[in-house]
């Protein structure tokens, strides 16, 4: 991806939906396996968050995005392998996303699960909740 003229942020930046269940979940998740705290998760929602990156909120809105101290934005499979790496201190997953077939693959597969996310179990979405930034916009969701 090019850059744009962006501030760099200092940690990983996972830019996920946080009207979605299921991406909440999973940003959470993200969150209590950084033992060395370096990602941050932040909902695209918060007033001019895609800007600050370089990016549009359309763009956010189909897919995850991690922005990376050195100014690499990866999306969708390709920026969960960036994470995993992260995670694992070990560069073993952008090097699977990059064998012949399995980026693409990869990819098919994040779209499949981008598209039925909402079948997918989740916890309170980021936005719905009280005292986010984005939270206020939102109403409070009708009882499932």
């Amino acid at each position: 991806m090019s850059d744009h003229n962006y501030r760099h942020p200092v940690k990983t930046i996972v830019i996920f939906d946080g009207s979605c269940d299921f991406c909440t979940a999973i940003a959470e998740l993200l969150r209590r396996l950084d033992r060395r705290r370096r990602l941050t998760c932040l909902p695209f929602q918060i007033a001019g968050l895609p800007e600050r990156y370089g990016l549009s909120v359309r763009q956010c809105e189909e897919s995850v995005w991690t922005i990376l101290p050195d100014g690499r934005r990866y999306r969708g499979a390709q920026a969960l392998a960036s994470i995993l790496d992260l995670l694992t201190g070990f560069p073993l997953w952008q090097h699977l996303y990059h064998l012949p077939g399995l980026g693409p693959l990869s990819e098919h597969l994040y779209r499949w699960v981008a598209a039925h996310r909402q079948y997918l179990p989740g916890v309170r979405p980021y936005c719905q909740r009280p005292r986010t930034p984005c939270g206020a916009a939102h109403p409070e969701p009708a009882q499932r």
